[in-house]
C-alpha cells in the first residue's frame, strides 16, 4: 500500500514528484495489494452487514421485552418502527452481489501500465471523486452506526479500515497544490539547487572548443596511426604546436586559474590541450566508460599477493642472452615477498633439442630440464631461487636460428595468475601470436627488447625491403600487446611506449672474480698474464666481420698483436678460412663459458660488434676488472662511465685504444661501479622504469588525475583515448592475419605453428590439438 500521511500535505512539490517517480514494478505490486485489500473489504462488509442484522434483531427483541423507564413508551416504539425499514434497505444494498462486482471492476489492475504521469494523476483524482460520490449514502449510514456503537462502547472495524483511504485524499490535495504552485517561487528555488542547473552553469563557464583545438587534438591522438604510416612523432608535435600557437595565450587564460603559474612556466602545449579537452567534457557531464577493445573481464589481483609471469624465447642449456638474463631476473624478483614469479620458457621436442643445446645435452621431460635450470642459477646467485618454471610449446627454426612459439603462449599462464607479464623480446614472441591479447589478460604488460633485428636483417639478401616490413611489424605488435617497453640501449628500433634503460646485470660470479683480481693486485701479485681475446657466437653478425676488417686494414700498425678468439657457430668455417687468407694473427678456439678459469688471466677484451643491443660479455669483462675496447656506438652507452672501457670512433682510433690497453693496467672497480653492474641494481632500475613499483603498490600515477579550478579532472575516464582504439584495432587485425596459414607461411612462419602438435601435447601432458582447437576456421 502507498504509505503517505495526511499530515505531510504541506510538503514540498519535490516530494510529490518523488512519489510519482517510483519504479513501475513497485506500482504494480501496490495495485495487486490494493486489489486484495478491496476483496477483503467487500467480504468484511458482507460479514458486518449480517452481524449488524443479528445485533439489530437481538436489540429489537430485547427492546420489546424490556420495561423502559421513560415516560412515553409510545414514542420509542414509533422510532423503532420508522428505523426498521431503512435498516432493511441498507442491509439489502450491502448484501447485494452487484456491490462487490462494482468495487472489483473499478479497482481492478489495468492490463498495461503507461508512463504518462498526467494520466495517472487524472485517473487517481477521478477515481477518488467517483468513489466519494458512491459512498455518500453509505457515509450517512456509517455516521448513524458510529453513534449506536459508541453508545455501546465498541469501535467499528470499518472505521479503522477507512483510514487507509486517507493517503489517496492527501495525494489529491497535493496534486492540486502542485498545479497552483507550478509558477511559484518554491519550484524555481528547488530547480536552482538541482544537478541539472549546476551542470548547465558549469558548461557556460568553460568556453567551447574551436576548430584549431579540435584539429590539434585529432592530430595528437592520431599519433599511432601516423606512426604506422611513417610520420615521425616530431612532425606530429610540430603540427600540434603550430595549431595551438595562435590560441596559446587565450587557451591558457581560459583553462588555468591565476594562481597556477607553474603550468604557465612549463609551457607544455600537449598537456594543456589534454586538460582543456577534459575540462570541456567534464562541464558537459560526459563520462567515457570504455571503447570497442576494452576487456572488462581482466583478472583483479589487487586484494591478494601479486604475480609476475616472465615469458622468454630461449632456455638453458642454450647459453644465449634471452635464456640467461630472464632467468636471473626471475631469481631476483622472486627474492621479494611481495610477489610470486613464474618463468615461462619454450619446450623443444627431442629432435629440436639436439639441434640447439650444446654438448649433446637433452632432456626427456620438462621436470628434468626444470631441475637443471634451478641448479644452474642457484650455483651462481648464491641463494635458493623461489620461482616456478613452466613450459610452452616451441619449435626451432634453422634459418633464423631462433625458437618460435607454437600455439597461444598466453594460455599457459592460468587466469588466476594473470596479473603482470614481462615479455622478453616482445617482437619475437608476437610475430605469429594467434591467441588472447596480452593486455586483455594481464593487468600490466612490460616488454624488454634484447635484439636489434633490423641490423641483422639488413645484412641478408633484399635486406632493405625486409627491414622495412619488420620495422612496421615490430611497431604493431609492441603497440598492441604491451603497456610499457624497455629498450636496453638506443641501438634498437625506436618502438612505441618505449624508454631506454639497461635493466640487465652480470652474474655475481664475475663480480667475485673482479674482487679476487683486485685483492691480488693489492698484494703486489700479477693479476693478468695474457693479452687480448674475443668471445662470441661465431656468426658474421656478432662482430666477426668488423673484427677481421679492422685487423686486416691495420695489419702493419698492429704488428706482433695476437688475439685469441673463442666461439662456435654456423659461420665458423667461413670466418676461420677468411682469417687464414688474410694472414691475420687470430687463434681460434672452441666456445666456452666466460667465467671459465682459462679466461681469468686475459687483460683486454676486444669487442668491435655494432649489432648488439647491450653486450653481456662486455659487462662481464668489466666486472672481472679487465680493459674493454669497443666501438663508440649506442649499444655501449651504458659502459662509457667505466674508466676501463675504451671506446673508439675510427679505425685509427681502434689501433690507439688497443695499444693503450696493452701498455697499461686497468683501474680497480669502486663499490659504486660494482653495484651498478649487479643484478640488484638492474632489478631496481627495472622496477622503476617499467612502472612495476607503482603497479605493485597500487598507485595510479599523477598522469591520471589533475586538479583544475578546485576540481579533479580525470583524463582517462572523461576522454575516449584514440590511442587505445588504434591499439585494439591493430591487435584485432594482427589476430585475423595470423589465423591464416597461407599468410603465416608467406611471412616466414614454421608450418603448423599456429597450434602445437601431438608431440608437444604428449611431452607437456596437454589436450590433443584437435580437442583444444576443434574449429580451425578460414
Amino acid at each position: 500500500m502507498i504509505n503517505l500521511k495526511a499530515s505531510d500535505a504541506r510538503a514540498s512539490p519535490a516530494t510529490a514528484f518523488s512519489f510519482l517517480s517510483r519504479g513501475w514494478r513497485e506500482v504494480k505490486d501496490s495495485a495487486d495489494a490494493d486489489l486484495r485489500l478491496l476483496k477483503d473489504r467487500a467480504n468484511s462488509f458482507k460479514n458486518l452487514a449480517s452481524t449488524f442484522d443479528r445485533e439489530l434483531e437481538n436489540f429489537l427483541n430485547s427492546a420489546s421485552k424490556s420495561t423502559f423507564s421513560v415516560s412515553s413508551p409510545s414514542t420509542e416504539i414509533d422510532f423503532v418502527k420508522r428505523l426498521q425499514p431503512k435498516l432493511s434497505e441498507i442491509r439489502r444494498a450491502y448484501s447485494s452481489p452487484d456491490f462487490s462486482r462494482k468495487v472489483l471492476e473499478k479497482w481492478s489492475p489495468r492490463a498495461k501500465i503507461g508512463i504518462n504521469l498526467s494520466a495517472i494523476k487524472n485517473a487517481i483524482v477521478s477515481e477518488v471523486e467517483e468513489r466519494e460520490g458512491d459512498f455518500d449514502e453509505r457515509e450517512r449510514f456509517r455516521r448513524a452506526r458510529r453513534v449506536w456503537f459508541k453508545d455501546l462502547g465498541w469501535e467499528c472495524k470499518e472505521e479503522r479500515q477507512s483510514r487507509d483511504w486517507e493517503p489517496i485524499r492527501a495525494l489529491k490535495r497535493r496534486l492540486r497544490e502542485l498545479e497552483q504552485k507550478s509558477s511559484s517561487s518554491e519550484i524555481l528555488e528547488s530547480l536552482k539547487n538541482s544537478e541539472f542547473v549546476e551542470k548547465l552553469k558549469s558548461s557556460l563557464e568553460v568556453p567551447p572548443l574551436d576548430v584549431p583545438e579540435l584539429l590539434a587534438y585529432l592530430v595528437r591522438q592520431s599519433g599511432p596511426f601516423l606512426d604506422q604510416l611513417g610520420v615521425k612523432r616530431d612532425i606530429s608535435d610540430k603540427i600540434v604546436e603550430s595549431l595551438c600557437s595562435k590560441r596559446k595565450d587565450q587557451l591558457l587564460l581560459c583553462s588555468i586559474p591565476a594562481g597556477e603559474s607553474s603550468i604557465l612556466e612549463n609551457d607544455n602545449i600537449s598537456d594543456e590541450l589534454d586538460l582543456r579537452i577534459a575540462s570541456v567534457l567534464q562541464s558537459t557531464g560526459h563520462c567515457y566508460e570504455g571503447g570497442f577493445w576494452t576487456d572488462s573481464s581482466r583478472h583483479d589481483m589487487t586484494n591478494g599477493k601479486r604475480h609476475i609471469a616472465i615469458v622468454t624465447t630461449a632456455s638453458l642449456p642454450w647459453m644465449t642472452g634471452t635464456a640467461v638474463n630472464p632467468l636471473f631476473r626471475a631469481a631476483y624478483l622472486s627474492s621479494s615477498a611481495k610477489q610470486d614469479v613464474t618463468l615461462l620458457v619454450p619446450w623443444l621436442c627431442q629432435s629440436d633439442q639436439e639441434l640447439v643445446y650444446p654438448n649433446d645435452l637433452t632432456f626427456s621431460s620438462p621436470e628434468e630440464q626444470e631441475a637443471y635450470i634451478h641448479k644452474w642459477v642457484e650455483e651462481r646467485v648464491g641463494f635458493k631461487s623461489d620461482f616456478k618454471i613452466s613450459f610452452y610449446p616451441g619449435k626451432f627454426q634453422k634459418e633464423r636460428r631462433s625458437i618460435i612459439p607454437a600455439g597461444d603462449t598466453s594460455q599457459f599462464i592460468p587466469s588466476k595468475d594473470a596479473d603482470i607479464a614481462i615479455l622478453e623480446e616482445p617482437e619475437h614472441l608476437n610475430w605469429y601470436h594467434h591467441g588472447k591479447r596480452w593486455t586483455d589478460k594481464f593487468n600490466h604488460v612490460v616488454g624488454v627488447v634484447h635484439t636489434n633485428y633490423l641490423e641483422y636483417i639488413k645484412r641478408e639478401k633484399n635486406g632493405a625491403i625486409q627491414a622495412f616490413l619488420v620495422k612496421h611489424i615490430n611497431n604493431l605488435v609492441t603497440r598492441a600487446y604491451c603497456h610499457k617497453v624497455l629498450r636496453l640501449s638506443a641501438a634498437t628500433q625506436d618502438l612505441p611506449k618505449s624508454v631506454v634503460c639497461n635493466v640487465h646485470g652480470v652474474n655475481p660470479k664475475f663480480l667475485q672474480i673482479g674482487e679476487k683480481v683486485a685483492a691480488e693486485r693489492e698484494r703486489g701479485q700479477q693479476a693478468f698474464s695474457k693479452g687480448a681475446y674475443f668471445l662470441g657466437k661465431m656468426v658474421w653478425a656478432k662482430g666477426y666481420r668488423e673484427l677481421i676488417d679492422l685487423l686486416a686494414q691495420h695489419k702493419k700498425d698492429l704488428d706482433g698483436f695476437n688475439l685469441d678468439v673463442f666461439g662456435n657457430g654456423e659461420d665458423a668455417h667461413e670466418v676461420q678460412s677468411t682469417a687464414r687468407k688474410l694472414d691475420l694473427n687470430l687463434n681460434f678456439m672452441k666456445g666456452r663459458d666466460h667465467a671459465d678459469d682459462s679466461l681469468h688471466d686475459y687483460k683486454v677484451f676486444i669487442n668491435p660488434s655494432i649489432s648488439d643491443v647491450l653486450c653481456t660479455a662486455t659487462a662481464e669483462a668489466l666486472a672481472m676488472g679487465k680493459f674493454v675496447v669497443c666501438a663508440d656506438h649506442p649499444s655501449n652507452e651504458f659502459f662509457r662511465s667505466f674508466p676501463n672501457c675504451l671506446t673508439y670512433n675510427s679505425p685509427k682510433d681502434f689501433v690507439a685504444k688497443v695499444k693503450e690497453a696493452m701498455d697499461s693496467e686497468p683501474q680497480p672497480l669502486t663499490p659504486e661501479q660494482r653495484y651498478n653492474l649487479s643484478w640488484e641494481a638492474a632489478t631496481k632500475r627495472f622496477m622503476e622504469y617499467s612502472d612495476l613499483d607503482k603497479v605493485l603498490n597500487n598507485e595510479r600515477g599523477d598522469a591520471q588525475l589533475t586538479q583544475r579550478n578546485g576540481k579533479i579532472v580525470k583524463r582517462s575516464v572523461l576522454m575516449p583515448n584514440l590511442t587505445d582504439v588504434v591499439d585494439g584495432g591493430l591487435a584485432f587485425a594482427h589476430y585475423c592475419l595470423t589465423g591464416n596459414e597461407f599468410l603465416r607461411l608467406c611471412t616466414g612462419a614454421i608450418p603448423g605453428t599456429r597450434d602445437y602438435d601431438k608431440q608437444h601435447s604428449k611431452d607437456l601432458h596437454l589436450l590433443p590439438p584437435q580437442v583444444e582447437n576443434p574449429i580451425y576456421g578460414w
